[in-house]
């Protein structure tokens, strides 16, 4: 492999791989980027918002760990139950943590007005936002002080948000578990156009697990990452060992993309149901509905997450599993991540000096 020229390491360092309108610092083992500074968080990580899998336990040992972790708000269902659920997440910690609300169209839509005044009261700073347009719940979220980050699949969508007031975006690549859009564009491609276009600080998503996803996503525009899969897979993930277990075994070839014809296509880890669900979409064809698949998908994920029926129906998972080989607690995890992304740069600038 031909070393990078000095030039070439400089504009690395310097030009628009590191924005300099953003910031990008190493200090005393931390490293400051613009989303660190917002979130006032230690390390540019995040823990992103997954159904049954961010209770407080999980958002509490990312924080502790000098992340930012997430609860996810629709999991908790009532404004009530969210509030108990950041309660405990603050009895657990001492450090900045988010709330997910994920919008989604629906018949019988959830209380959101008062999930957003429960995060409101209960003092939460930073509220993660996904699924469809959030508009309708910046002007409560924005009048308290909180910093608002949207989950995006394209870079027109990041722009909206931006046009919308969002403080930042999390851009979602094609290798991403759970909806990766119909767009189908991977991070290699989607996270250069998004610093591009963007004037708003925006975190990668999808196929992150180490400091090699970190230091290319900051080389490509980012200020920082988000994981989801990756952190299922750790000690304090409140799931069964059975789901823990089958991200170990998978490889990038084991998830499968299903309702691509709903235009709601979900990336999900392979099993028994997900085969027969595929089989429904080839026989059905563009005739299939929700109804045809409500086995598959309707409810399944207290007894994926929970009790660890892993063949009871379809959930979300990256094809990162394939990056993923051990159950580290949350605080090892970020730690070799830094350590790694600190000695990929070092690498990088004694390549620049040679």
């Amino acid at each position: 492999m031909q070393a990078l020229s000095k030039a070439g390491l400089k504009a690395l360092r310097n030009s628009a791989c590191l924005p300099r309108k953003h910031g990008f610092a190493r200090e005393r083992h931390e490293m400051k980027t613009a989303i660190t500074e917002m979130f006032g968080i230690q390390h540019p990580i995040i823990q992103g918002g997954m159904h049954y899998v961010g209770f407080a336990e999980m958002a509490a040992a990312v924080s502790n760990a000098g992340g930012l972790g997430i609860i996810t708000g629709l999991t908790q269902g009532t404004p009530e139950k969210l509030a108990n659920e950041i309660a405990r997440c603050k009895d657990m910690t001492d450090k900045p943590f988010g709330v997910n609300l994920t919008i989604l169209p629906t018949l019988t839509p959830p209380d959101y007005p008062g999930l957003v005044k429960a995060v409101i009261e209960g003092g939460v700073k930073v509220v993660e936002t996904a699924g469809r347009n959030p508009v309708e719940l910046l002007p409560p979220l924005k009048d308290a002080g909180i910093k608002v980050i949207h989950k995006c699949t394209s870079v027109r969508h990041s722009l909206k948000a931006q046009e919308i007031g969002c403080d930042a975006v999390s851009v979602d690549g094609f290798e991403c578990g759970g909806h990766p859009g119909e767009d189908d564009v991977p991070n290699f491609i989607l996270l250069p156009r998004a610093a591009d276009e963007l004037e708003i600080p925006f975190v990668s998503s999808g196929g992150m697990a180490d400091g090699r996803s970190l230091v290319a996503s900051l080389a490509m525009g980012a200020q920082g990452m988000n994981m989801g899969t990756r952190f299922i897979a750790t000690k304090e993930a409140p799931v069964h060992d059975n789901v823990k277990q089958a991200i170990l075994a998978a490889s990038e070839l084991d998830t499968r993309l299903v309702m691509r014809p709903l235009r709601n296509t979900e990336r999900v880890l392979n099993n028994a149901a997900v085969e027969r669900l595929i089989q429904k979409e080839k026989a059905l064809g563009d005739a299939i509905t929700i109804q045809d698949i409500l086995p598959e998908v309707a409810g399944v994920y207290p007894k994926i997450m929970t009790e660890g029926a892993m063949d009871e129906g379809a959930w979300s998972c990256g094809m990162v599993a394939g990056l993923i080989h051990d159950i580290p607690t949350c605080q090892e995890l970020i730690d070799r991540i830094m350590l790694q992304a600190e000695e990929i740069i070092a690498r990088m600038q004694a390549m620049a000096r040679a």
